[in-house]
């Protein structure tokens, strides 16, 4: 029976895949209360122009602030999704934290997954090339790869570089993009092209899957400031900048 989705991973793996990352995205809004929301100043001036300036409403805006906020942990969660989808490809299996992210069951291939090209500082650089060249020490056979989820090109290139001032090679350490290499485990140039042509649908059939009180969750920061204008009767934003900036001169009239 052909795939709902695509080719290389079964459909119950893929909808397995984003049902993770919702309950992902679920639980770093939960997690954003109103005391970690305001941890760091809130730029009450720049919210006020971004809501008449780009004509949203002030819940919007919060709503928009607290997603930037949480961006650095969907970031994560987003490089995890890929792991899983890579791991469910037959031949292949997730690290689950064992100094590898994706490997091949036969110890011909190791792989560590960043999601953007420059998430890494030279230290971090530095010790990855290090671990995946333990790798290919380790198993002859292996070859062993940085993947860059997102990357400037299209590219599978041996990884050769200057790093922290130390000249860097290995015949087979490799730095690939994410097209190259899902079209390298799949055997087919066009995998990560039909998994993101396939995810709306995908997505779409999952959520019909998940009860709608459990959609309409807001994040409880947002839940917060909204009880607390009930009393206060200030707008949203007056609220958060209120409980921002109190102590400037003049705020305590808000």
């Amino acid at each position: 029976m052909k795939n709902r989705y695509v080719d290389f991973i079964k459909d119950e793996h893929f909808i397995k895949c984003i049902e993770t990352l919702y309950y992902s995205y679920v639980k770093a809004k939960e997690q954003i209360t109103k005391k970690k929301f305001y941890n760091n100043k809130i730029d009450a001036i720049k919210l006020t122009f971004d809501s008449k300036f780009n004509k949203l409403d002030e819940e919007s805006i919060i709503e928009a602030e607290i997603l930037r906020q949480i961006d650095k942990s969907i970031n994560n969660s987003i490089g995890t999704f890929h792991e899983q989808i890579l791991g469910g490809i037959e031949g292949y299996e997730m690290g689950n934290l064992s100094g590898f992210d994706i490997k091949a069951k036969d110890n011909t291939l190791f792989a560590d997954i960043k999601n953007k090209h420059n998430t890494m500082n030279s230290s971090s650089a530095e010790a990855l090339f290090q671990k995946l060249a333990r790798y290919a020490d380790d198993y002859k056979r292996a070859k062993c790869y940085w993947v860059q989820i997102l990357a400037k090109n299209s590219f599978n290139e041996s990884w050769v570089g200057d790093i922290n001032g130390k000249e860097y090679s290995h015949s087979r350490v490799f730095k690939i993009s994410g097209d190259r290499f899902y079209a390298l485990l799949t055997g087919s140039e066009t995998a990560f092209y039909d998994l993101y042509k396939a995810l709306p649908k995908a997505i779409d059939d999952f959520m019909q899957t998940i009860d709608n009180g459990e959609k309409s969750e807001v994040n409880s920061a947002l839940a917060e400031i909204q009880e607390e204008i009930k009393s206060s009767k200030r707008t949203i934003l007056d609220q958060i900048t209120f409980e921002n900036y109190s102590y400037y001169l003049g705020f305590d009239k808000l």
